[in-house]
């Protein structure tokens, strides 16, 4: 039986270690969101750069499970959108604003994944907690 605790255990760890690694992912898209329009603060500066998640992965070593983690969040070095506005503050010289490099389809694409996973992992809590539930009952009976 004890096994069967280690196995539990083991199930909620990789998916808690899911669900947090979705969490910062989700909150690394909405700054990405969030200054989608922003421009530099000096005229002709780069307005933000877009961030990209990446995941690692790590051995936790109590449970002898492959956890995963939020690594580093790394800036996406594609080029900026340009826009010729000379009347706007953040113009360089030529007239031209450099807004960010952020694709709003792709970060909502990319939300929707982070939240599908998210789901995912709180699905398998839900289902070792019930069997959690269910080995605690038949060991009453």
């Amino acid at each position: 039986m004890a096994d069967n605790g280690s196995d539990f255990a083991r199930s909620m760890a990789i998916a808690t270690s899911g669900l947090r690694a979705q969490a910062g992912r989700m909150r690394v898209i909405s700054e990405n969101i969030a200054n989608a329009d922003s421009t530099a603060q000096t005229a002709g500066g780069d307005p933000y750069r877009r961030k990209v998640p990446t995941f690692s992965s790590a051995l936790d070593r109590t449970l002898d499970a492959k956890v995963v983690a939020l690594g580093r969040v790394r800036p996406d070095q594609s080029a900026f959108r340009v826009k010729y506005e000379p009347s706007n503050p953040a113009a360089d010289a030529a007239g031209n604003v450099k807004y960010p490099n952020v694709n709003a389809l792709v970060e909502m694409t990319d939300m929707r994944d982070a939240q599908r996973s998210y789901e995912a992992n709180l699905n398998i809590i839900s289902a070792t907690r019930r069997m959690i539930q269910r080995t605690l009952d038949i060991l009453k009976s």
